[in-house]
């Protein structure tokens, strides 16, 4: 299972929202690429990025930063946050991003978002965010009547490389991840399932580890706070995952 460490944009610095609430702000590092060089360092094989002004505005806004994460790291970047047509997701794909993650845009012109899976095969990711088990867009501050697993199921025979389901009202507090909510989500579709939200220690992950073997398409976790804050040693989370992926293999 992949660890994806998050790197949240807001103003050009790294930040945690509480909640997903933009007023509900801290920085942890005022050089976020500073901030990549040292999650690939210690041994991730990815990172999840988003542009939270893009993800409110519907443009990007922290393009300058994005393109330095890119330029500073070897691993690959997917990233979200007012991407919401071809031409934007083609400029990001160019520029060295692995994935493009949809959004407000998956909600709201679904017939774009196929397009995008059909032109960009495997570029292309769902961003599932809940607040009281309904999807949330335009940053989270438009919440709908709409389901998770409704909206994945969209997308089922379009190629989609993943779904990234965030629990927004655990986002930021460190309560544990949405454990029904995910298990849910994977019983239901064949895409592969990333999960966020409230993901705080060795515990959250053993749980989410002993899903995923219920349930293969279970990929990966985001983590963001925990990791910031130091609850959570990333080093360590990283050994959880390798330790039970040999053991799988073995």
């Amino acid at each position: 299972m992949i660890l994806f460490p998050a790197i949240d944009l807001k103003d050009g610095f790294c930040v945690r929202l509480l909640q997903g609430e933009m007023s509900q702000v801290t920085v942890f590092n005022k050089d976020p690429a500073d901030q990549a060089r040292r999650f690939a360092g210690v041994g991730c094989t990815w990172l999840h990025v988003v542009d939270l002004d893009g993800a409110c505005t519907g443009q990007p806004v922290n393009a300058t930063a994005v393109e330095e994460i890119i330029a500073a790291v070897d691993i690959p970047v997917q990233l979200g946050g007012g991407i919401r047509d071809l031409a934007r997701i083609a400029l990001w794909l160019d520029k060295g991003v692995q994935r493009v993650i949809l959004g407000t845009v998956a909600l709201h012109d679904p017939d774009l978002t196929r397009t995008a899976c059909r032109l960009f095969p495997g570029k292309i990711a769902i961003s599932l965010d809940t607040r009281a088990h309904r999807i949330a867009v335009a940053g989270w501050t438009e919440t709908t009547s709409v389901t998770a697993v409704e909206l994945a199921l969209r997308f089922e025979d379009v190629g989609v490389a993943a779904v990234i389901h965030t629990n927004i009202d655990r986002d930021g507090v460190m309560a544990g991840p949405d454990l029904t909510a995910v298990t849910d989500l994977a019983r239901n579709i064949s895409i592969p399932v990333i999960i966020a939200g409230g993901i705080a220690s060795l515990e959250d992950l053993q749980a989410i580890l002993t899903i995923a073997r219920s349930f293969p398409k279970l990929k990966g976790v985001i983590i963001g706070r925990a990791l910031y804050s130091g609850r959570l040693d990333l080093r360590q989370a990283l050994s959880v995952l390798a330790d039970t992926e040999n053991t799988h293999n073995s």
